[in-house]
């Protein structure tokens, strides 16, 4: 046995990799599965990354040679950084390129439909909100956890910080109820949407091509518009415009608004990893360029890149997730009944503002159904979400959707959660 560590000497950064792409060809694997039509996809990736996170938190894996290199007692081991990177990482690739390829056609779908997008995403979150209060004021459970599922169910991290911020200045002893929700409501927030968007055009019998001609026609760029002046290319695949984008995206995601009396060093806002890098991507794709250099990105690098991103977000995710998870149980005082409670209350946060703001979009504001669905992961702030509404649809032109109802539902979710602590705590 000994012989055997001694062959297979893995440091760390082996141990990640390997983990990373393991749980990748699995994850996928088990996201190909169809039940009934059915299939978790890239959300396939996240669930054995939860599984996988779990198993690697087992006891009994220091004593099995090579594999004892991949146990991780709690979320303070040093590999956990190592897959936050990577998720990181995924994160910033993703939305960078989900930016860029809606760019082009964004402003102009935002013209035609603001009044139903800014709506939208302000329904979803306020519907939240209104849950979360109404289980923050049951005896027993209080604001600090009920905030923790809302950002869990939301799968939002800025959501999570704002909370964490908010309790830590007004009631600190509950700080690790925060954590506990996000934990134990984050799972259902993923697959929860990433089933939704599956499932509605199923139970509406929807023709896919059909809905995807409204939604390609509605986005659709004039055959009378004249062609784009050459310029000079960075490079052949527009590796250059993009790292711009992440560059000047993460810049503006840093930029902090204090949301009290006690400036900077109280709660703050900002556009965060997610935010900041989908805006520049906006920006700069709709312009398309800087004087003469071109800030076009290939398209089939684009997919790449965001098909790339959104596994690794999921693998760093779900492996953290799944650490994360098994310490916050372990170390909660208050039974697994609490638990229990957190998932629960974290699936009706997930379903029913997913469900009023269908009705809203096509009900009150007639949108097509993948506009609508669209529209949904964005006010959802559900990155997987989108990444199998994309897949489902087989358009790239879903994500001006999401990128016009994320903006207004990530401020608002922050908001929402600051607000909730700040009035439930006097």
């Amino acid at each position: 046995m000994d012989f055997i560590s001694k062959l297979i000497g893995l440091g760390q950064t082996p141990v990640v990799l390997l983990s990373v792409f393991l749980v990748c060809f699995i994850g996928y694997a088990i996201g190909s599965v169809k039940v009934k039509g059915l299939s978790l996809g890239t959300a396939g990736v996240f669930l054995f990354a939860l599984l996988f996170g779990y198993l690697c938190t087992l006891p009994g894996l220091k004593e099995i040679p090579v594999l004892q290199k991949f146990f991780m007692e709690n979320a303070a081991d040093a590999k956990i950084s190592s897959f936050k990177f990577i998720s990181n990482i995924g994160l910033v690739l993703f939305v960078t390129s989900v930016g860029c390829i809606a760019g082009p056609k964004f402003f102009r779908n935002l013209k035609i439909n603001a009044k139903s997008y800014v709506p939208m995403g302000a329904l979803i979150i306020l519907m939240g909100a209104i849950v979360t209060v109404l289980f923050a004021i049951i005896p027993g459970i209080g604001p600090a956890y009920a905030t923790g599922i809302l950002s869990g169910a939301l799968t939002s991290t800025p959501a999570f910080s704002a909370a964490q911020g908010a309790v830590e200045s007004l009631a600190p002893e509950q700080l690790g109820l925060v954590s506990l929700g996000h934990a134990v409501a984050y799972p259902f927030g993923v697959i929860g949407v990433v089933l939704f968007v599956q499932i509605m055009p199923r139970i509406l019998k929807a023709d896919i091509a059909y809905e995807r001609s409204l939604i390609s026609g509605a986005t659709q760029e004039s055959a009378a518009e004249k062609k784009e002046k050459k310029r000079f290319e960075l490079d052949e695949f527009g590796f250059g415009a993009f790292g711009l984008s992440i560059v000047l995206g993460i810049l503006l995601g840093s930029i902090k608004i204090p949301l009290s009396a006690e400036g900077f060093d109280g709660p703050c806002f900002s556009l965060g990893l997610t935010g900041g890098p989908l805006l520049m991507g906006l920006i700069l794709s709709h312009f398309g360029h800087i004087g003469s250099i071109s800030l076009r990105v290939n398209e089939h690098a684009l997919k790449s890149f965001r098909e790339f991103g959104l596994m690794l977000f999921l693998v760093g995710a779900g492996v953290e997730g799944g650490v994360e998870l098994v310490e916050q149980i372990a170390a909660s005082e208050y039974g697994i009944m609490l638990v229990v409670y957190g998932f629960i209350a974290g699936a009706i946060m997930t379903i029913i503002p997913m469900i009023v703001g269908y009705l809203f979009a096509r009900k009150i504001c007639k949108l097509p159904l993948l506009n609508n669905l669209g529209s949904i992961t964005g006010g959802m702030t559900s990155t997987p979400a989108l990444g199998t509404l994309i897949s489902v649809a087989g358009t790239d032109d879903v994500a001006a959707a999401y990128a016009s109802t994320y903006p207004i539902a990530l401020v608002l979710v922050v908001l929402a959660s600051q607000l909730i602590n700040s009035f439930l705590f006097m």
